[in-house]
């Protein structure tokens, strides 16, 4: 299958050698977003405030591929602080229906972002 990259400016621009996102096949795959606003650059302040944004690169990057959250199947997330654990996961669960995808979660060193989210979406093209 061939790769297609997917570019939006709804989301922060790559910043290193990588995509945004990939749609594979009936497969929308979105690299890991943190909560910098797509136009300042601005990382939002705090736990909640950045789970927030993030989602909304990640909800970007989906929709630029044909997909959503509904279509997720997986998510990876990265904390900072795991003692965001709680605040985090309140404010994830508003953006996910259910069933919820399943989903990993650790503490990685993140040197400025409080959180990184990355999905895997099965979105097939609709014909």
């Amino acid at each position: 299958m061939k790769k297609q990259a997917i570019l939006t400016d709804g989301a922060p621009s790559p910043v290193g050698a990588y995509s945004q996102g990939l749609r594979v096949g009936d497969f929308v795959y979105v690299s890991g977003q943190v909560g910098r606003h797509p136009v300042t650059g601005e990382l939002a302040d705090g736990i909640k405030a950045q789970t927030a944004r993030t989602l909304e690169n990640v909800l970007a990057i989906l929709q630029a591929g044909g997909a959503t959250f509904e279509d997720v199947v997986k998510s990876t997330v990265h904390l900072k602080d795991m003692n965001d654990f709680a605040l985090f996961n309140e404010e994830y669960d508003r953006y996910f229906p259910d069933p919820k995808p399943v989903r990993t979660t650790v503490g990685s060193y993140l040197p400025k972002a409080l959180v990184e989210i990355d999905v895997v979406a099965y979105a097939p093209i609709q014909k």
